[in-house]
Protein backbone atom coordinates (compact mmCIF):
# COMPACT_ATOMS: atom_id res chain seq x y z
CA UNK A 1 0.00 0.00 0.00
CA UNK A 2 1.50 3.42 -0.86
CA UNK A 3 -0.99 6.23 -0.50
CA UNK A 4 -4.81 5.84 2.08
CA UNK A 5 -7.93 7.86 1.01
CA UNK A 6 -9.44 10.29 3.61
CA UNK A 7 -12.20 11.35 1.44
CA UNK A 8 -10.82 13.02 -1.53
CA UNK A 9 -7.43 13.07 -0.27
CA UNK A 10 -4.76 10.79 -0.76
CA UNK A 11 -2.26 10.49 1.34
CA UNK A 12 1.13 9.36 1.52
CA UNK A 13 2.00 5.93 3.96
CA UNK A 14 5.29 7.48 4.33
CA UNK A 15 4.11 10.30 5.54
CA UNK A 16 1.55 8.61 7.81
CA UNK A 17 4.08 6.88 9.47
CA UNK A 18 6.14 9.66 10.39
CA UNK A 19 3.30 11.19 11.79
CA UNK A 20 2.72 7.99 13.85
CA UNK A 21 6.14 7.85 15.30
CA UNK A 22 6.28 11.38 16.07
CA UNK A 23 2.83 11.61 17.81
CA UNK A 24 4.20 8.52 19.81
CA UNK A 25 7.53 9.63 20.61
CA UNK A 26 5.77 12.93 21.86
CA UNK A 27 3.42 10.27 23.85
CA UNK A 28 6.43 8.76 25.25
CA UNK A 29 8.07 11.88 25.83
CA UNK A 30 5.50 13.69 27.83
CA UNK A 31 4.60 10.36 30.26
CA UNK A 32 8.40 10.52 31.08
CA UNK A 33 8.27 14.00 32.11
CA UNK A 34 4.81 14.81 32.97
CA UNK A 35 5.65 14.86 36.60
CA UNK A 36 7.96 17.72 36.03
CA UNK A 37 5.31 18.96 33.43
CA UNK A 38 8.33 18.79 30.73
CA UNK A 39 7.53 17.88 26.85
CA UNK A 40 9.31 17.60 23.52
CA UNK A 41 6.62 18.56 21.04
CA UNK A 42 8.63 21.99 20.86
CA UNK A 43 11.98 20.10 20.57
CA UNK A 44 10.80 17.72 18.16
CA UNK A 45 9.34 20.56 15.86
CA UNK A 46 12.70 22.18 15.73
CA UNK A 47 13.89 18.70 14.45
CA UNK A 48 11.68 18.56 12.12
CA UNK A 49 11.80 21.90 10.62
CA UNK A 50 15.31 21.93 10.96
CA UNK A 51 16.27 18.14 9.43
CA UNK A 52 13.56 19.05 6.51
CA UNK A 53 15.06 22.13 5.76
CA UNK A 54 18.84 20.69 5.62
CA UNK A 55 17.59 18.25 3.54
CA UNK A 56 15.81 20.36 1.08
CA UNK A 57 18.72 22.23 1.15
CA UNK A 58 21.36 19.37 0.52
CA UNK A 59 19.44 18.10 -2.43
CA UNK A 60 18.72 20.97 -4.20
CA UNK A 61 22.70 21.72 -4.07
CA UNK A 62 23.65 18.41 -5.20
CA UNK A 63 21.28 18.15 -7.79
CA UNK A 64 21.61 22.00 -8.81
CA UNK A 65 22.03 21.63 -12.13
CA UNK A 66 18.36 20.46 -12.86
CA UNK A 67 16.93 23.35 -11.19
CA UNK A 68 18.93 26.09 -12.61
CA UNK A 69 16.52 26.27 -15.45
CA UNK A 70 13.80 27.00 -12.95
CA UNK A 71 15.17 28.22 -9.72
CA UNK A 72 11.67 29.28 -8.06
CA UNK A 73 11.08 25.01 -8.41
CA UNK A 74 13.66 24.92 -5.47
CA UNK A 75 11.14 26.16 -3.43
CA UNK A 76 8.43 23.14 -4.22
CA UNK A 77 8.75 20.70 -1.97
CA UNK A 78 6.25 18.63 -3.49
CA UNK A 79 8.60 17.02 -5.58
CA UNK A 80 9.67 15.10 -2.91
CA UNK A 81 13.61 16.06 -3.16
CA UNK A 82 15.08 15.71 0.29
CA UNK A 83 18.94 14.11 1.13
CA UNK A 84 17.49 11.88 3.89
CA UNK A 85 20.96 11.67 5.90
CA UNK A 86 21.86 15.29 6.32
CA UNK A 87 18.63 15.78 7.43
CA UNK A 88 18.55 13.48 10.28
CA UNK A 89 22.34 14.41 11.29
CA UNK A 90 20.81 17.98 11.96
CA UNK A 91 17.60 16.79 14.00
CA UNK A 92 20.12 14.50 16.23
CA UNK A 93 22.07 17.84 16.34
CA UNK A 94 19.21 20.00 17.17
CA UNK A 95 18.25 17.00 19.94
CA UNK A 96 21.68 17.09 21.82
CA UNK A 97 22.09 20.39 22.03
CA UNK A 98 18.90 20.83 23.64
CA UNK A 99 19.56 18.10 25.72
CA UNK A 100 22.73 19.69 26.79
CA UNK A 101 21.23 23.27 27.03
CA UNK A 102 18.39 21.41 29.44
CA UNK A 103 19.34 18.55 30.91
CA UNK A 104 15.93 17.36 32.41
CA UNK A 105 14.60 17.02 28.72
CA UNK A 106 17.35 14.51 28.38
CA UNK A 107 15.74 11.55 29.72
CA UNK A 108 12.44 12.30 28.16
CA UNK A 109 13.98 12.95 24.68
CA UNK A 110 16.06 9.66 24.79
CA UNK A 111 13.31 7.44 25.43
CA UNK A 112 10.51 9.41 23.19
CA UNK A 113 13.11 9.42 20.13
CA UNK A 114 14.01 5.46 20.72
CA UNK A 115 9.79 4.89 20.91
CA UNK A 116 9.60 7.32 17.71
CA UNK A 117 12.32 4.83 16.23
CA UNK A 118 11.00 1.21 17.16
CA UNK A 119 7.38 2.39 16.05
CA UNK A 120 8.65 3.94 12.44
CA UNK A 121 10.81 0.36 12.29
CA UNK A 122 7.67 -1.73 12.72
CA UNK A 123 5.22 -0.01 10.42
CA UNK A 124 8.11 0.10 7.89
CA UNK A 125 8.80 -3.66 8.34
CA UNK A 126 5.35 -3.94 8.08
CA UNK A 127 5.13 -1.83 5.28
CA UNK A 128 7.34 -3.74 3.36
CA UNK A 129 6.01 -7.30 3.89
CA UNK A 130 2.87 -6.42 2.26
CA UNK A 131 3.65 -4.36 -0.46
CA UNK A 132 4.22 -6.30 -3.80
CA UNK A 133 7.88 -6.34 -4.75
CA UNK A 134 7.85 -7.29 -8.53
CA UNK A 135 5.84 -6.19 -11.63
CA UNK A 136 1.77 -6.14 -11.33
CA UNK A 137 0.73 -9.02 -13.83
CA UNK A 138 -3.07 -7.20 -14.56
CA UNK A 139 -3.84 -7.18 -18.61
CA UNK A 140 -3.71 -3.64 -19.95
CA UNK A 141 -4.67 -2.08 -23.04
CA UNK A 142 -2.76 0.15 -26.10
CA UNK A 143 -3.89 2.84 -27.85
CA UNK A 144 -5.00 0.47 -30.49
CA UNK A 145 -7.31 -2.01 -28.12
CA UNK A 146 -4.75 -4.61 -27.74
CA UNK A 147 -4.40 -6.19 -24.36
CA UNK A 148 -0.75 -6.01 -23.35
CA UNK A 149 1.06 -6.67 -19.34
CA UNK A 150 4.38 -4.73 -17.86
CA UNK A 151 5.97 -8.32 -18.40
CA UNK A 152 5.72 -7.98 -22.08
CA UNK A 153 8.39 -4.97 -21.77
CA UNK A 154 10.69 -6.57 -19.04
CA UNK A 155 13.95 -6.91 -20.69
CA UNK A 156 17.04 -6.04 -18.66
CA UNK A 157 16.42 -2.47 -18.15
CA UNK A 158 14.95 -0.89 -15.40
CA UNK A 159 11.12 0.20 -16.07
CA UNK A 160 9.43 3.33 -14.95
CA UNK A 161 5.59 3.18 -14.47
CA UNK A 162 3.32 6.37 -14.49
CA UNK A 163 -0.24 6.41 -13.42
CA UNK A 164 -1.24 9.43 -14.50
CA UNK A 165 -5.01 10.83 -15.71
CA UNK A 166 -5.83 13.77 -18.64
CA UNK A 167 -7.29 15.91 -15.67
CA UNK A 168 -5.03 15.72 -13.23
CA UNK A 169 -3.22 19.16 -13.28
CA UNK A 170 0.15 17.85 -11.68
CA UNK A 171 0.06 14.58 -13.73
CA UNK A 172 -0.12 17.84 -16.76
CA UNK A 173 2.78 19.27 -15.30
CA UNK A 174 5.04 16.50 -14.94
CA UNK A 175 4.27 15.01 -17.95
CA UNK A 176 7.15 17.20 -20.43
CA UNK A 177 9.32 16.20 -17.84
CA UNK A 178 8.77 12.39 -18.31
CA UNK A 179 8.76 12.44 -21.77
CA UNK A 180 12.36 14.18 -21.77
CA UNK A 181 13.10 11.70 -19.76
CA UNK A 182 12.08 8.97 -21.97
CA UNK A 183 14.34 10.41 -25.11
CA UNK A 184 17.01 10.82 -23.11
CA UNK A 185 17.30 7.95 -20.72
CA UNK A 186 17.15 4.94 -23.42
CA UNK A 187 18.54 2.61 -21.09
CA UNK A 188 15.51 2.99 -19.28
CA UNK A 189 11.55 1.57 -20.12
CA UNK A 190 9.11 4.37 -19.68
CA UNK A 191 5.50 3.02 -19.31
CA UNK A 192 2.16 5.35 -19.24
CA UNK A 193 -0.63 3.92 -17.99
CA UNK A 194 -3.70 6.13 -17.84
CA UNK A 195 -6.21 5.35 -15.09
CA UNK A 196 -9.67 5.39 -16.02
CA UNK A 197 -10.34 7.03 -19.41
CA UNK A 198 -10.61 5.86 -23.07
CA UNK A 199 -8.29 5.96 -25.78
CA UNK A 200 -9.73 9.07 -27.65
CA UNK A 201 -9.59 11.43 -24.75
CA UNK A 202 -6.19 10.13 -23.69
CA UNK A 203 -4.79 10.37 -27.48
CA UNK A 204 -6.66 14.11 -27.99
CA UNK A 205 -4.72 14.91 -24.58
CA UNK A 206 -1.33 14.02 -26.41
CA UNK A 207 -2.17 15.87 -29.68
CA UNK A 208 -2.86 18.99 -27.66
CA UNK A 209 -0.07 18.82 -25.69
CA UNK A 210 1.87 17.72 -28.18
CA UNK A 211 3.42 14.97 -26.75
CA UNK A 212 5.02 12.38 -28.66
CA UNK A 213 5.62 9.06 -25.95
CA UNK A 214 5.97 5.63 -26.35
CA UNK A 215 4.37 2.86 -24.38
CA UNK A 216 1.23 4.88 -23.17
CA UNK A 217 -1.24 2.37 -21.69
CA UNK A 218 -5.12 2.55 -20.62
CA UNK A 219 -6.43 0.93 -17.47
CA UNK A 220 -9.79 2.00 -17.67
CA UNK A 221 -11.02 0.40 -14.68
CA UNK A 222 -7.89 1.90 -12.74
CA UNK A 223 -7.31 -1.57 -11.33
CA UNK A 224 -3.40 -0.78 -11.65
CA UNK A 225 -3.87 1.93 -8.74
CA UNK A 226 -5.62 -0.53 -7.14
CA UNK A 227 -3.60 -3.77 -7.17
CA UNK A 228 -0.34 -1.36 -6.10
CA UNK A 229 -1.95 0.33 -3.49
CA UNK A 230 -2.33 3.72 -4.46
CA UNK A 231 -5.25 5.91 -5.01
CA UNK A 232 -3.26 9.13 -5.39
CA UNK A 233 -2.48 10.56 -9.19
CA UNK A 234 0.44 10.84 -10.33
CA UNK A 235 1.94 7.99 -8.89
CA UNK A 236 5.15 6.69 -10.65
CA UNK A 237 6.82 3.09 -10.11
CA UNK A 238 10.32 2.56 -10.26
CA UNK A 239 11.59 -1.31 -10.80
CA UNK A 240 15.16 -2.18 -11.46
CA UNK A 241 16.60 -4.39 -14.23
CA UNK A 242 15.50 -7.46 -12.56
CA UNK A 243 11.78 -6.22 -11.76
CA UNK A 244 12.13 -5.33 -8.14
CA UNK A 245 10.21 -2.07 -6.85
CA UNK A 246 13.27 0.00 -5.69
CA UNK A 247 10.73 3.30 -4.91
CA UNK A 248 7.47 4.61 -5.73
CA UNK A 249 6.78 8.79 -5.82
CA UNK A 250 3.60 9.99 -4.74
CA UNK A 251 2.69 13.44 -6.35
CA UNK A 252 4.53 15.56 -9.28
CA UNK A 253 8.08 14.74 -10.13
CA UNK A 254 10.36 17.33 -10.77
CA UNK A 255 13.22 17.11 -13.29
CA UNK A 256 15.55 16.73 -10.38
CA UNK A 257 13.66 14.37 -8.17
CA UNK A 258 13.03 12.37 -11.15
CA UNK A 259 16.89 12.55 -11.69
CA UNK A 260 17.69 10.96 -8.44
CA UNK A 261 15.28 8.53 -8.68
CA UNK A 262 16.67 7.12 -11.91
CA UNK A 263 19.54 6.90 -10.36
CA UNK A 264 19.14 4.62 -7.88
CA UNK A 265 18.02 1.74 -10.51
CA UNK A 266 21.18 2.41 -11.87
CA UNK A 267 23.55 1.57 -8.69
CA UNK A 268 20.87 -1.59 -7.11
Amino acid sequence: MLSVNIGPFALSVSLLMLLAAGLVAAGAGYLVGRRQKIGIGSTLLDMVLAGGLVARIAFVAFWFDSYRSAPWSMLDIRDGGFMIWPGIVVALLVAIWRGWRHPVLRKPLVVGLAAGALVWGALFGTLRMTQQPTLPTLSLTTLAGEPIKLAALATDKPMVVNLWASWCPPCRREMPVLAAAQQQYTDVTFVFVNQGEDGSTVQRFLNTAQLDLANVWLDPDSALGREIGSGALPTTLFYDASGRLVDAHLGELSAASLTSKLSQLHTN
